[in-house]
């Protein structure tokens, strides 16, 4: 989220989730903190999910392996906890591959409206279709933490910057497409399943951010569902 400052002149699908731990942008750094033996709540689970022996008994590999999984997705601390934040970002992959080519099966995003692109922020997954053909996606995005919601309902693009610069938070939003107030898609260089959340635009990859602009215009609608888990 960002408000209206400019450098310059103004102006993924879910398949990729058959295999999570590698559709990060970047890796955030590991954490200096010890590797626990501790055994979470969640480490049956977790270890499942990682196709590791699904014991439930915390293990020196077990915890490496979660950690890894943290370290790549931003969550804190990286320390191989099993705990309620990793199986949570772990719980959404699943359900955002069981999703597949249909996102819009419910028919929540309106069908009526031409090209629109359409958020689901229950599943945390966003798309472009053109009457109930899929244009693109689905694929991950990351939205608005507690307190800096993404506002829901049917918007409008009204201004696109493919260099915008935040000018509360002074960091690049490249890829912007404005669709309310200051929030906006655009690309990030985070896990798309980073905690706790942007504050209220819709993040992507640079390829997915880079496709949207491609695809989408000034005046092409905009359609926010669901609700954030967490907010």
């Amino acid at each position: 989220m960002g408000g209206i400052r400019t450098r310059g002149v103004v102006g993924l699908g879910v398949t990729g989730l058959v295999a999570p731990l590698a559709l990060a942008v970047t890796a955030a750094p590991a954490q200096a903190a010890s590797c626990t033996t501790s055994t979470g709540p969640h480490q049956k689970r977790v270890e499942k999910f990682l196709g590791r022996p699904a014991d439930g008994r915390q293990s020196a590999a077990d915890c490496t392996a979660i950690r890894a999984f943290q370290a790549k997705h931003g969550i804190t601390p990286a320390i191989g906890y099993a705990g309620p934040v990793t199986w949570g970002v772990m719980d959404l992959m699943n359900k955002q591959k069981a999703v597949g080519n249909k996102p819009n099966k419910d028919g929540k995003c309106p069908v009526n409206k031409g090209r629109i692109a359409c958020v689901n922020l229950t599943l945390q997954l966003s798309w472009i279709q053109d009457g109930k053909k899929l244009v693109y996606g689905p694929v991950p995005v990351r939205t608005g933490r507690d307190r800096y919601e993404t506002r829901t309902g049917l918007r409008k693009i009204y201004w696109r910057d493919i260099d915008h610069v935040s000018n509360l938070y002074d960091v690049p939003m490249p890829y912007s497409q404005f669709f309310d107030g200051g929030q906006a898609f655009h690309s990030v260089g985070l896990s798309m399943w980073n905690p706790p959340g942007s504050h209220g635009c819709v993040n992507m990859t640079k390829k997915d951010a880079k496709k949207y602009w491609s695809l989408l215009r000034s005046g092409d609608d905009v359609f926010v569902y669901g609700r954030k888990p967490g907010t």
